[in-house]
């Protein structure tokens, strides 16, 4: 498909002599759509010309509209300050976006990544724990990457690093010893465990001596002692059940589910590299890395006072590890920004363990948590909201809506399913990432707002207009001026810009960006449905637009799909 920015770029290039590959990284679209396709502001420009922006871009318009009777592509250039506007020809637009939609069957997939080897870590959950609401916006937000990434060619890894380490199972240990025989763990064992877990947790904060029991199972557990590690591997088994239920509901999907424990027995190299460059020093019994010279005032503990690694060693074991088995170029880690200060300290430490390739591919996809309306949780206090309770719940309001809608639908409980599902993942993922988010049924399930089911709705809507046209036209048959009106622009432009919208979910690794797209696209075919009528006498203007209606749900669904969401085919 030509790549109008490109030749823009080009063009500017060519009278600037400044290097085409910057310059189209400028190239903004303008708010207002009156101000033409494309904008370049001057103002980039400036420093290195040493002339005013509106100079400029005077200058560069005097010299590209010799060119114009012999462009295709650009058919009027207008100057608005120190802006350079660009108007792209029409059928030009209309041509290529339609050619590739029927050339195509996965639109706005490329190869951009070939070669590139990305790692995303996600979800993360604490096993012996329940899947809890605060778990939601790490696995949505790293799927979603994960499949765009995919999707643009890159070779792409998800990995679960489970949550199966710590002191916290030298706590789980120490509570089965003691109350074991109260808890059937073949019935509900998450829950089971969890009370466990509060209980134990509250009898540590009376008890130093059962603290210290605690620490002492985390020990043997780390020294591989049979009954530890037989009790370990119990809860994980339950757990990994439990939680591969919610990945299947969720659409989730990973390559690896190495956790913490993965790593226990490499922490060695840590150590031992770290020793070798003269970086460890002793405090209070532990090792630890100083990292004041790098404006860290908090050091970065490798080793506890009682020889145990903790999860800081072992992040940096799994940075080496991924290092050497997937030669990484990036490696991102989607986690709350409640983690912020441990990123900074193990990605300063692993400068001194990996090379620099790996160390600069170290990136923290920070996250803002989520809440119901009720407010925070706190796993040690038990009030958590469990995410079956999320989807059940949602689920149940999606199909009382449903039923008001349409009674007579078939399939009710496979249609609330998908739209429940989908307007929680839409709901998680419409966000920007660093904001905080509060889950609220009424916003997130409604069929009329900037949500998971109008975008599915929309879909449902162009899926009933091919049905009632009774066949997709082939676009050989397809007269393009029967789309140049302002309504079918609009559509078009979208979906020309599908392929650069993934391409900045990746830049940036905000999944907000495509949400934002689909609700874009679903509201211009929604004016598009309003002012053109579609089943019409004339055939050339009914299989243009039908045509056009074809492209808008071809895209409606893979964009959906990237984030993870399921269409239904009625509502």
């Amino acid at each position: 498909m030509i790549n109008f920015k490109k030749i823009i770029a080009n063009k500017i290039s060519k009278v600037t002599q400044i290097n085409e590959e910057e310059l189209e990284t400028y190239i903004e679209t303008p708010k207002d759509k009156t101000n033409g396709d494309y904008s370049f502001p001057c103002f980039r420009l400036a420093k290195e010309l040493k002339k005013a922006p509106p100079v400029i871009a005077n200058e560069i318009k005097e010299s590209l509209e010799k060119e114009l009777e012999q462009e295709d592509n650009i058919t009027k250039i207008d100057v608005i300050g120190g802006y350079l506007n660009f108007f792209i020809s029409k059928e030009v637009l209309a041509k290529e976006v339609l050619t590739e939609i029927s050339n195509t069957q996965e639109y706005g997939k490329s190869e951009i990544g070939k070669g590139k080897n990305i790692i995303v870590e996600y979800s993360a959950p604490n096993i012996a724990k329940p899947f809890h609401i605060g778990h939601l916006r790490t696995t949505l937000i790293g799927n979603a990457l994960y499949r765009t990434y995919k999707y643009l060619g890159y070779n792409t890894t998800g990995i679960n690093h489970l949550g199966d380490y710590g002191t916290q199972f030298g706590k789980m240990i120490e509570g089965y010893k003691m109350w074991g025989s109260e808890y059937d763990l073949n019935d509900d064992p998450i829950n089971k465990m969890m009370d466990i877990y509060v209980r134990i947790n509250a009898l540590c904060k009376e008890d130093e001596e059962v603290l210290e029991r605690c620490r002492e199972n985390f020990r043997l557990l780390e020294e591989e002692d049979k009954y530890c590690t037989d009790l370990w591997n119990k809860f994980k088994d339950l757990s990994m059940v439990e939680f591969n239920k919610i990945y299947d509901i969720l659409n989730v999907k990973f390559d690896s589910y190495n956790g913490e424990a993965f790593y226990s027995d490499k922490t060695e190299e840590v150590i031992k590299v770290l020793e070798e460059k003269g970086k460890l020093t002793e405090s209070e019994g532990a090792k630890i890395v100083d990292l004041e010279y790098a404006g860290i005032n908090t050091p970065c503990i490798i080793q506890k006072s009682n020889g145990s690694s903790i999860y800081a060693t072992r992040d940096l074991a799994a940075i080496i590890y991924r290092a050497k088995t997937y030669d990484f170029d990036k490696c991102l880690y989607v986690v709350a920004y409640e983690q912020n200060l441990h990123f900074k300290q193990i990605f300063e430490v692993a400068k001194y363990l990996v090379d620099e390739k790996y160390a600069k591919g170290l990136e923290h996809i920070s996250f803002g948590m989520v809440s119901l309306p009720s407010g925070k949780m706190s796993t040690r206090l038990g009030n958590v909201v469990k995410i079956e309770e999320l989807i059940d719940g949602t689920i149940e309001k999606a199909q009382e809506i449903i039923n008001e809608k349409n009674s007579e639908l078939e399939n009710k409980e496979d249609v609330a399913k998908k739209v429940g599902i989908g307007a929680i993942i839409f709901n998680t993922l419409s966000t920007v990432n660093i904001k905080d988010q509060i889950f609220d049924w009424n916003t997130a399930l409604n069929f009329q707002g900037e949500t998971g089911p109008y975008i599915q709705y929309t879909y449902v809507r162009t899926k009933s207009v091919l049905e009632k046209a009774g066949f997709v036209p082939e676009f050989e048959d397809v007269k393009i001026q029967n789309l140049l009106d302002e309504y079918s622009l609009e559509i078009l432009k979208l979906i020309y810009n599908f392929e650069d919208v993934l391409v900045q979910v990746t830049e940036k690794n905000e999944p907000s960006i495509l949400a934002k797209y689909l609700i874009d696209l679903a509201k211009a075919y929604s004016s598009f449905y309003n002012e053109n009528k579609i089943i019409v006498e004339d055939k050339n203007i009914q299989d243009a637009r039908v045509y056009l209606t074809f492209a808008v749900q071809k895209v409606l669904k893979q964009g959906a799909n990237l984030l993870g969401i399921e269409m239904p085919e009625k509502m």
